[in-house]
């Protein structure tokens, strides 16, 4: 028996069955899936939230590198040693 242009549903009668309906509805599951995938890339990226943190602090020296450049200061006469000692007190360096 036919339906419409050769399309038969039933078992074994040679048409497309039902796994080309499974197909047709993975295939939008996909497109769906993939259209919220991007619009949350799209506020991640202009909000600068979510995983991998786009928001990075101030890139800052090393403290052997801070310290280094207090020493610098203190050579150029800048600060003082008591500034100086002070300076790499605070970071952590000895």
């Amino acid at each position: 028996m036919m339906r419409g242009y050769g399309f038969d549903y039933g078992p074994m009668m040679g048409g497309v069955g039902w796994w080309w309906q499974i197909l047709i509805v993975l295939f939008w599951l996909l497109v769906i899936a993939g259209v919220v995938l991007l619009v949350i890339w799209v506020v991640r990226q202009t909000s600068g939230a979510g995983h991998g943190a786009t928001h990075r602090p101030p890139l800052q020296p090393p403290k052997d590198e801070a310290c280094e450049i207090a020493r610098i200061r203190y050579a150029k006469g800048e600060i003082t040693k008591e500034q100086y000692e002070e300076l790499c007190r605070t970071l952590g360096v000895t």
